[in-house]
């Protein structure tokens, strides 16, 4: 059953780029999230998803949220592609699709590739807003107003 508003975010763990174990009741609870599902790293849109959150991070920062990136790609690809792109924030692995699963995010395009699914988690760990949308651009500017009126 997919994560709706209102729901609490469920504890979960993955391997972060580091090759570190995140546990999030490091998070949940204790700041906003910003919890992002893309469907591949070093692709367009994926790539101007991560940049636009990038370009924004210290916003997101200022307003004491963390942003979490998550798709199946490995951790090795995630090392690569934070590196190449310099992103400062959190990439999780999910080769298993455990995490796509536990949150209910949907394929897209008939079914052939991973949604592209955002979060916005507020301090107590409730989902405060699900976007689900292709387009990955629109994603950074939801997010953003979102937190604003949470605080």
């Amino acid at each position: 059953m997919a994560l709706k508003e209102g729901d609490k975010v469920p504890s979960f763990k993955a391997i972060d780029s580091n090759g570190n174990e995140f546990d999030s009741v490091n998070y949940i609870g204790k700041q906003p999230l910003v919890i992002y599902f893309y469907p591949k790293d070093d692709t367009p849109g994926c790539t101007t998803q991560a940049c636009s959150f990038r370009d924004s991070y210290y916003d997101f920062k200022d307003l004491g949220a963390e942003v979490i990136g998550i798709s199946s790609d490995t951790v090795q690809s995630h090392v690569k592609f934070k590196s190449k792109f310099n992103l400062p924030f959190i990439l999780l692995s999910d080769t298993d699709k455990k995490l796509r699963k536990l949150f209910g995010v949907a394929k897209d395009y008939l079914g052939l590739i991973d949604g592209r699914t955002t979060y916005v988690v507020d301090k107590k760990g409730i989902v405060k807003l699900v976007f689900d949308s292709t387009s990955a651009k629109i994603h950074i500017a939801k997010t953003l107003e979102i937190l604003k009126k949470e605080l």
